[in-house]
């Protein structure tokens, strides 16, 4: 089990929609991982099974899409990923140990968003 590297890549406008399906689509293609996923994949998402990770299905809470060419983490996909780890949408299953280090990566989004994260209030 492991949470990705935070890669602080940048936003894309704050209005752009999220469709975590087509980014999902997006990003495998611009990864160039369309049999299996690679580090490129990985850097799109926040979790994932270190043991599973030749696999889509071991990737969760993904939080960047491909804009104008470039990986760009997506503001309503990070508040997406954020209310999904405060239980929303049936929330995630992810290791006990792996909560802490997620919320902390999702939290420097937000702040580079000039926000601050659900369960920091």
């Amino acid at each position: 089990m492991a949470v990705t590297t935070f890669q602080d890549l940048p936003l894309a406008d704050r209005d752009r929609e999220w469709d975590g399906d087509a980014a999902e689509k997006r990003v495998r293609s611009w990864a160039h991982a369309e049999d299996e996923p690679n580090e490129r994949y990985r850097d799109a998402h926040v979790w994932y099974d270190a043991d599973q990770k030749e696999n889509f299905t071991a990737y969760k809470l993904l939080i960047a899409d491909v804009v104008g060419g470039k990986l760009k983490a997506v503001p309503r996909g990070v508040m997406a990923a954020g209310n999904v780890v405060q239980g929303a949408r049936g929330g995630v299953d992810l290791p006990d140990k792996d909560v802490d280090r997620v919320k902390s990566h999702l939290a420097k989004y937000y702040e580079k968003m000039g926000d601050q994260a659900p369960w920091e209030d």
